[in-house]
């Protein structure tokens, strides 16, 4: 039986509209039903009327960027947010997964996670969730293709606004652990991703697999990747420390 949480869902529209349909039904179906699923819509394709009125709908006739959702959060009126990528659809225990882990590990959470290897490049880097399951938290540098989090945080991630001539495509997990760990204290975490249970997973890895490496994925382009370095690089020099090992919660908690 489904019960409700104080959760509210933003997802992001732009080129993967006809996986849209399959997301929205995995929102929907999860143990944890969000009080309120909201869709930040960049300019590019059109999405199916009948599913938008489905969601709280904001359309903007101009591409922003990957920015531009975490803005639109601020009009969650729950407790806990969770803001998802366009390529990522979670198991049906995902939420559940992530309000039951935030209790022991109270920090950023995400299905993928990314520990770097070197503060000169943003590879080589080791990943943990969906792509390299763990079966316990595992504390990383920043998670993406979801994240889960108290609404209350975003004040870090605006504290500290991006420069003005930083990529609109790139850069915004970096910029949220580097802020929560900078203003708040706060760590990066992935929740257990146990092999033999896919429900709890924040992303079908399937799926992942062949979305994420479509034509519409900024990670697919070597000239977006030279991007993402290179912020990497500006964030280390603001002061960005990754840890470099991971750590898992019962290290965390001794």
């Amino acid at each position: 039986m489904n019960f409700s949480e104080d959760v509210t869902v933003v997802l992001n529209g732009f080129k993967r509209s006809k996986h849209f349909k399959t997301q929205l039904e995995a929102i929907k179906n999860q143990t944890v039903e969000p009080k309120e699923i909201m869709l930040w819509q960049n300019h590019a394709e059109s999405f199916s009327s009948r599913l938008v009125k489905q969601t709280t709908h904001a359309s903007c006739n101009k591409n922003l960027g990957v920015w531009a959702r975490f803005a639109y959060a601020l009009n969650a009126t729950t407790e806990f947010v969770c803001v998802f990528d366009d390529d990522t659809i979670p198991g049906k225990r995902w939420l559940e997964n992530c309000l039951t882990t935030i209790k022991t590990s109270n920090g950023l959470l995400g299905t993928i996670g990314v520990n770097f290897k070197t503060h000169t490049a943003y590879l080589p880097i080791e990943r943990h969730g969906w792509a390299n399951p763990n079966e316990k938290t595992v504390q990383v540098d920043i998670v993406g293709h979801s994240w889960f989090f108290r609404r209350e945080w975003l004040s870090a991630f605006w504290r500290e606004l991006p420069d003005l001539n930083q990529s609109k495509l790139v850069g915004e997990d970096m910029h949220f652990s580097y802020t929560l760990k900078k203003y708040l204290g706060l760590n990066t975490y992935v929740p257990p991703h146990p092999i033999h249970d896919k429900s709890m997973w924040g992303s079908e890895p399937d799926s992942a697999w062949k979305i994420g490496q479509d034509k519409s994925a900024i990670s697919m382009n070597s000239s977006n990747m030279e991007i993402m370095s290179a912020t990497y690089v500006d964030y280390i020099k603001k002061g960005f420390n990754p840890d470099n090992f991971e750590k898992s919660i019962s290290k965390h908690n001794q």
